[in-house]
């Protein structure tokens, strides 16, 4: 998480949002877990009800999705590191040009 932190900071003000949704973990652990974290940006909690991975189809954690202007899903990674979602940024950034 440490990753998406910096990268909400790096991107503050400009046209980039992140929202994160949390699958499996109890709303309590939930809930300590975005304190403990500080998390800065939306955050759902799904539980063990999986309609927001449905509806994106998600087969894997953590997934990072890029949803243009218009709401339509871009590009999709499924990776355990920071890098995956900056680059997907970097990809938003060069067709916003």
């Amino acid at each position: 998480m440490p990753h998406l932190k910096t990268l909400v900071e790096r991107y503050e003000g400009r046209p980039f949002s992140v929202i994160g949704v949390n699958a499996y973990d109890s709303e309590d652990d939930y809930r300590d877990g975005v304190k403990n974290f500080k998390v800065t940006w939306i955050s759902a909690f799904q539980g063990v009800n999986p309609v927001i991975s449905e509806l994106f189809r998600v087969e894997g954690y953590p997934t990072y999705l890029l949803i243009d202007h218009e709401g339509k899903i871009v590009q999709r990674e499924h990776h355990h590191d920071g890098d995956s979602i900056e680059q997907l940024v970097k990809v938003a950034e060069a067709a916003g040009k």
